[in-house]
């Protein structure tokens, strides 16, 4: 049975407190607790179910996982008694620079082996299930596997789920030109794990990912379709600007309870 959530910030702390109905489970950022915090990341497992997403792991960099990041995270997952970590299908950073953002790796073979050695290495570390998340892209790199095969292939053999961020794949799709729905369907239905939602941004024909708006109607088709099509186990609301908004993002977790409930299975408990 899938739960409903928030990626959980510092400015909600007050409003998390409540313990507001809409919310059943939280996301945590794993680098936010890196170094402070873990009274609160206690308290937090108290209460909800967590699950912990890691930034800046690069797990698509040849050569071995920054040692002191990987002992924080596996610590941050433990505190947080994690139901499953996530991480990204993406690099961050070179042998030489941290590049500060998340970076796209071609679909080939080369690549798809150094993310299964890395996955594999980060979910045997922290003792938890890992799934990874797809990113948005401004360009597509070339590689001899499609998109969709490296995913499947990636879930496999690194034995690892798909954390689906619809709204990257909203956004590429429109981006890049192609058939959401279709991209969908050629994944493994029972690869994906968990969901990331939040309404995208435009500017003139570009679309983008600022984690600031509401979830538009077209995007919310997509997710329906993704919760529909897939046993999904969890949905979490991103946002990461306007975070001061408490109305309007518990509002929108209502309407999206009120948008896919009817896709819940209505066995099991929460």
């Amino acid at each position: 049975m899938w739960r409903l959530g928030v990626g959980y910030r510092g400015q909600f702390k007050d409003w998390i407190a409540t313990r507001p109905a809409e919310v059943e489970c939280l996301e945590i950022t794993a680098e936010h607790f890196f170094d402070a915090g873990e009274q609160l990341l206690q308290e937090l497992a108290g209460n909800y179910p967590l699950y912990v997403h890691g930034l800046g792991l690069s797990l698509g960099t040849p050569g071995p996982l920054d040692r002191k990041t990987l002992e924080k995270f596996a610590r941050v997952a433990r505190l947080a008694d994690a139901q499953w970590i996530s991480e990204h299908v993406a690099f961050t950073r070179t042998s030489e620079v941290d590049l500060g953002h998340l970076n796209p790796l071609p679909c080939s073979q080369q690549s798809l082996d150094v993310v299964v050695d890395h996955a594999l290495e980060l979910a045997e570390i922290c003792d938890r299930k890992l799934i990874l998340e797809n990113i948005t892209t401004e360009l597509q790199i070339s590689g001899n596997l499609s998109e969709t095969e490296f995913l499947n292939r990636l879930c496999s053999e690194a034995k690892c789920g798909l954390l689906l961020d619809v709204t990257n794949l909203f956004i590429n799709s429109k981006n890049h030109q192609f058939d959401a729905v279709q991209w969908l369907q050629e994944i493994e239905p029972q690869n994906i794990v968990q969901l990331h939602v939040v309404g995208y941004s435009k500017s003139r024909d570009r679309y983008h990912d600022h984690h600031s708006n509401t979830i538009q109607a077209d995007l919310m088709e997509l997710i329906e379709t993704v919760v529909h099509y897939a046993p999904i186990q969890a949905v979490i609301l991103e946002r990461d600007q306007r975070m001061d908004e408490i109305e309007e993002i518990s509002s929108e977790l209502q309407r999206l309870l009120e948008s896919i409930e009817k896709h819940r299975p209505r066995n099991g408990d929460r």
